[in-house]
């Protein structure tokens, strides 16, 4: 089953509609982003905690224009242009505006170098064991592997969870971290409705932490109603072997 282009909803919906219409203007950084993309939605949360001056720019997914691919060649969201440099990967972007603007504030990444690295190591945890295994356990279509799929996710929160100080992982500090998570767990009644996920069953420090991830404003003001998000990952759910969407993201980036 082939994806039409028109079948996706071209644009941000619910707060992330108002967020995206309070950015317009022309401005030093121009952001392209991809309102369905959790990895869009990494860069975005950074943008708004941190209150830097930022232009949007929808991009379809297949629809590249020209002058997006010169920027990034990839074709992949999120991208920024920065007084005419292009950057792009969701993550080093975060800790570009942490060096780019110095002033801007709150810090994602603490001041201390040891817990500066403290942080990257869990924020690759997340990359390479959390972002994997929730997108495993939505492709798996055989019973088995689901079942897989979900034990291993739910490993990986857990060992997560049991470092997570409260309300967010490093304390009262909002961090990369946090960041870096937040997306999936906007998204994790995906895996709840058709695999059987429940944040209780991974324990009640993982729920108390994902709630306050949720609700955190950054969060909200990045999120668009999840009826849409739905309609993308219904999709491959029902048919992961020709999904376009499904092959996109086994690729890893520019799509949920």
């Amino acid at each position: 089953m082939s994806i039409p282009d028109e079948k996706i909803f071209p644009h941000a919906t619910g707060l992330a509609a108002k967020t995206v219409e309070l950015h317009q203007q022309p401005q030093d950084l121009v952001f392209y982003a991809g309102w369905f993309c959790p990895f869009v939605q990494r860069s975005w949360i950074a943008l708004e905690e941190k209150g830097i001056p930022y232009q949007y720019k929808e991009v379809n997914p297949y629809k590249k224009e020209k002058r997006f691919l010169e920027i990034n060649p990839k074709g992949l969201v999120p991208a920024v242009e920065y007084k005419g440099k292009a950057l792009y990967e969701s993550l080093i972007i975060c800790e570009f505006f942490e060096d780019a603007y110095p002033s801007y504030t709150p810090h994602l990444l603490p001041s201390d170098p040891f817990e500066r690295a403290f942080v990257r190591l869990w924020v690759d945890f997340i990359s390479k064991s959390i972002v994997p295994a929730f997108h495993r356990v939505i492709q798996a279509q055989d019973a088995e592997k689901q079942k897989a799929g979900l034990e291993e996710f739910n490993r990986a929160l857990r060992t997560l969870a049991e470092k997570v100080k409260g309300p967010y992982f490093l304390g009262e500090q909002f961090s990369l971290i946090d960041v870096a998570l937040a997306p999936w767990v906007v998204r994790d009644y995906i895996v709840q409705e058709h695999r059987g996920y429940t944040r209780e069953a991974v324990g009640a420090r993982w729920k108390e932490y994902a709630e306050s991830l949720e609700k955190r404003e950054s969060v909200l003001k990045t999120q668009s109603d999840k009826e849409h998000y739905e309609e993308i990952y219904a999709r491959y759910l029902r048919d992961e072997a020709q999904s376009e969407v499904a092959k996109a993201i086994r690729s890893g980036r520019g799509l949920p």
